[in-house]
């Protein structure tokens, strides 16, 4: 299946809506590395959700840029910030492989759809470390389904909209929420394609065990098939 909305959803790239404004002529995008590699990013920065706003902060500034980006596939250390990821019960394996890319930035940057589609589900998943305000999008491309997923929003954002509701092609349908209300995240959009979704609603896994990896990314797809941004780091 992966195959096939690869296949479909390159076709149809050219008619997508930018899901953030981003003039690649005039601002900047700056790759940002999570997994083990990046030796700047202490357990204690990354646990502390204002230190690590500080830390994203500084990056961008530096490199003078509008966002930061990066993450699919990414085997991340940052997730033991959060039992929210790690392992249950004794021997258990920790999650940690990213599903999703994400790009961090300002609280309260818009966010638009990228192609219509239907609210499938909403919720709020207010653990420290989830996904905080999510919103879950249905769409169909040449009679092929799929969902996209959008955590760490404002909550305005969620309470706007219900099941059911279609939203159009460049419609605003969200903002990068506070730290607050995203899951105690540095503002960022997580956004995920998912394929099949079985009972999920209001949620869906963006973190998976490295024993699974290729099952989950498989159900997975890289993202930037939508996003189209990673030309531009």
């Amino acid at each position: 299946m992966s195959s096939q909305f690869e296949n479909i959803t390159r076709r149809h790239q050219h008619f997508f809506c930018p899901v953030l404004k981003f003039d690649p002529l005039n601002e900047k995008l700056i790759r940002l590395d999570f997994s083990e590699n990046n030796r700047e990013l202490s357990v204690e920065v990354f646990s502390d959700t204002q230190k690590f706003a500080h830390y994203l902060e500084k990056k961008l500034s530096a490199a003078n840029a509008k966002f930061g980006i990066g993450g699919y596939a990414e085997n991340r250390i940052l997730y033991n910030r959060s039992e929210l990821f790690d392992q249950k019960l004794p021997g258990e394996e920790p999650r940690r492989i990213h599903l999703g890319i994400d790009i961090w930035g300002e609280a309260g940057t818009p966010v638009f759809a990228f192609m219509g589609g239907m609210v499938h589900s909403l919720a709020f998943n207010d653990r420290f470390g989830d996904y905080g305000a999510t919103m879950i999008l249905l769409h169909q491309l040449d009679g092929f389904p799929f969902y996209t997923l959008y955590g760490h929003l404002s909550l305005q954002d969620i309470s706007r909209l219900i099941p059911g509701n279609y939203v159009s092609i460049g419609q605003e349908i969200a903002h990068f929420g506070s730290m607050e209300e995203n899951g105690h995240w540095p503002p960022h959009l997580h956004f995920q394609v998912i394929l099949e979704i079985g009972m999920y609603r209001g949620d869906y896994p963006g973190v998976a065990r490295f024993s699974e990896r290729e099952k989950c990314l498989a159900n997975s797809p890289d993202p930037d098939l939508i996003l189209q941004m990673m030309q531009y780091v």
